[in-house]
């Protein structure tokens, strides 16, 4: 029971160890991180220095590499003995990028929360849910990248 627990939750959340479906759904982490791409993407530039590029550039890298990633596993291409290693290492990287990008992306829709109760635009208000969204999917995104490196270090240490 406690190994399907683990493999139902791994496989739920990660990336496949076997071959999938093409018609399977695309993992969480490549929806969240997506999410995260468009929504930052769809607001608007704000007039302090501006620190969403860091947090564009980590969702786009981990969107792209996770991409990568998930077409390596796909093609059965991640057989050698490295492969367990390489997964922990960009996800734990990854991890902290998220987490460094969500605590900008929160700081920017904190103060875009003050900018809007002194201005009070129907436009303002548009933004600043748009921001609200991307901060949460976001944490959601490094929570999901964070769980997923834990469960391949699970498996890096049994293999």
């Amino acid at each position: 029971l406690e190994n399907f627990i683990f493999k139902s939750i791994f496989f739920s959340l990660s990336l496949p160890v076997s071959s999938p479906s093409p018609l399977s759904p695309p993992p969480p982490l490549q929806v969240f991180g997506g999410l995260v791409w468009m929504l930052v993407a769809s607001a608007e530039l704000v007039v302090f220095p501006n620190p969403l590029g860091w947090v564009m550039f980590v969702s786009v890298f981990c969107f792209v590499v996770t991409t990568l990633w998930f077409f390596i596993f796909l093609c059965g291409a991640n057989q050698s003995g490295i492969w367990p290693s390489l997964d922990v290492g960009y996800h734990f990287v990854a991890v902290v990028f998220y987490l460094s990008a969500s605590v900008i992306l929160a700081y920017v829709t904190l103060l875009r929360a003050t900018i809007q109760s002194l201005q009070g635009t129907s436009d303002g208000l548009k933004i600043y849910r748009l921001d609200i969204a991307a901060v949460v999917m976001s944490y959601v995104a490094t929570l999901l990248y964070f769980i997923h490196a834990i469960f391949s270090a699970i498996r890096w240490k049994r293999s």
